[in-house]
């Protein structure tokens, strides 16, 4: 099967979303670079990949994606073992956090250096690779709540993704008539590990109808996608628009 990306180097891959587009991706026929903290998950993801999937190459790395030098060596050393990038998904994040002023300072921090500033240097390296290289495309995971500010936990987190969003936008414009594309995702309420709350949730999608519904938008690097497209579509639109009393009853 002819792949145009080939290669895949996909952050935040050892659980949720990146784990998910990971098993998407290998039985597409894409090698596959894995990073996150976890290597033990990775290790044994990358041992069922490769049985399911003998034809493929698997290579993973542990990867704390707030080590900006790590962040560097660890995708050069991925493009050296793969013989090349085409697509670097920027998954890696995090939702912890609390209203701002009620002592989680730590907390907030924590998910703005993870989710925007290793953001950054996750695209900075991904963008070295591809500028060099002459083509890639960079995929960034951002979320709905970057439409729109909210109260809460939510705060600091929708901030991030709607820096990431912004960014990615930017980037976009910079590498405009290039062979280098940029896609922003924009995941709406999707059900993982690590976010069991969402189970009451509205609109929300169980993780592999919410995972196939993110390869099938990267996969047509449209500049920027909200996925699933329905009924995300026409909900944010209706986001934009609702007034701040109704979006502070959003906790």
């Amino acid at each position: 099967m002819h792949l145009s990306r080939p290669n895949i180097l996909i952050t935040g891959a050892s659980s949720g979303l990146g784990e998910g587009m990971a098993r998407h991706f290998a039985a597409k026929g894409h090698h596959l670079a894995l990073c996150a903290r976890r290597i033990e998950q990775l290790e044994s993801l990358k041992a069922s990949l490769c049985a399911a999937h003998p034809d493929i190459t698997v290579v993973v790395h542990a990867l704390d994606v707030c080590d900006h030098q790590q962040v560097f060596s660890v995708f050069e050393r991925s493009r050296e073992q793969l013989g090349g990038l085409d697509r670097v998904v920027v998954n890696a994040g995090m939702g912890k956090g609390a209203s701002l002023g009620i002592g989680h300072e730590a907390a907030n921090r924590k998910t703005a250096e993870t989710n925007f500033l290793a953001a950054i240097t996750q695209c900075e390296a991904a963008m070295a690779i591809f500028r060099q290289q002459g083509r890639g495309h960079l995929v960034t995971i951002s979320s709905m709540s970057a439409l729109r500010g909210f109260p809460g936990s939510g705060s600091v987190y929708a901030a991030t993704k709607a820096g990431l969003r912004t960014l990615s936008e930017g980037l976009r414009a910079d590498v405009y008539g290039t062979d280098i594309r940029v896609s922003c995702i924009l995941p709406g309420f999707i059900l993982t590990p690590i976010n069991e709350d969402l189970r009451r949730a509205p609109f929300r999608v169980g993780l592999e109808e919410g995972v196939a519904a993110m390869v099938r938008a990267i996969d047509t690097e449209k500049g920027e996608a909200w996925v699933p497209a329905w009924p995300w579509r026409p909900v944010g639109w209706v986001m934009k628009w609702l007034p701040l009393r109704v979006l502070a009853k959003m906790r």
